[in-house]
């Protein structure tokens, strides 16, 4: 059941967006080589529950902290981890969902430490440039498969590969709402877009091939070919125009967020 949210409904979640989107640009500028992950997580769940939300991963599901941290060939939900060093030539993904006054805010962004070679600084450029084609195609009457076939059609075409084990996905008081957004697919298939449907549109791109696997914590999704993966986020909703960013950072007008950090 797809949900329609009223115009106090996107208000809300228009709120807990920005939240997540202002979390995830401070966390940005906390990443100095040699942390651990765990670091990471630490900083956003007091910066989140200082601000009086919730960070939604934690507990979700048994997830055991705050943020996903997703490093190199990691595709997504990492674990942070006393163990997990940030290291020069690394990228990072960091995942962060809010909850306030009863809504989720999600987004997420790759982040690029210190020196990479052009073709890494390609793949993290061109996963954030599929989110927005795929982003660009949203618009009453749009079908959701537009948004798939614009993303894996500009990923093929830079010679990367798009994950399609996992997803974008509806969100409002639940963290994962119907419909599902896949990033691969046919235009002019699927659900039929509609005013006030809010969902995220969430990219997971390979620098190989597009398989996957799961390890044994139930959660962390590895590349299988052990090759880079970068991912972008954003939770948006269905406009009677188009569509709007919800976690938009403050000043961004949809321009590449920065993601070079210990330069």
């Amino acid at each position: 059941m797809i949900s329609i949210k009223s115009s106090r409904e996107i208000e809300l979640m228009r709120k807990t967006s920005l939240m997540a989107a202002e979390c995830l640009d401070f966390l940005g500028q906390q990443i100095q080589i040699g942390m651990t992950t765990e670091d990471l997580d630490r900083l956003a769940y007091d910066w989140i529950k200082e601000r009086g939300a919730i960070p939604a991963p934690l507990n979700y599901n048994g997830f055991p902290k705050s943020i996903c941290t997703s490093l190199n060939d990691v595709i997504c939900h990492g674990i942070p981890s006393k163990k997990d060093k940030v290291k020069n030539g690394d990228i990072l993904n960091i995942d962060v969902t809010t909850i306030l006054d009863g809504f989720h805010g999600d987004t997420n962004r790759t982040f690029i430490v210190g020196d990479v070679p052009e073709r890494v600084v390609k793949l993290v450029e061109t996963t954030y440039q599929c989110m927005i084609e795929g982003i660009s195609t949203v618009k009453p009457g749009a079908r959701l498969g537009d948004i798939g076939f614009a993303i894996e059609t500009l990923a093929n075409k830079h010679g990367f590969t798009v994950v399609q084990e996992y997803c974008g996905h509806g969100i409002g008081r639940e963290f994962h709402e119907d419909p599902q957004v896949l990033h691969y697919g046919q235009a002019g298939t699927g659900v039929t877009l509609k005013e006030g449907m809010t969902f995220t549109v969430e990219p997971m791109i390979n620098a190989g091939k597009r398989y996957c696997k799961l390890l044994r914590d139930g959660w962390t999704v590895k590349t299988k070919d052990g090759s880079l993966s970068a991912q972008f986020e954003h939770t948006i909703v269905v406009t009677s125009e188009g569509f709007e960013i919800l976690s938009l950072a403050p000043g961004n007008k949809g321009e590449m967020p920065n993601i070079f950090v210990c330069q």
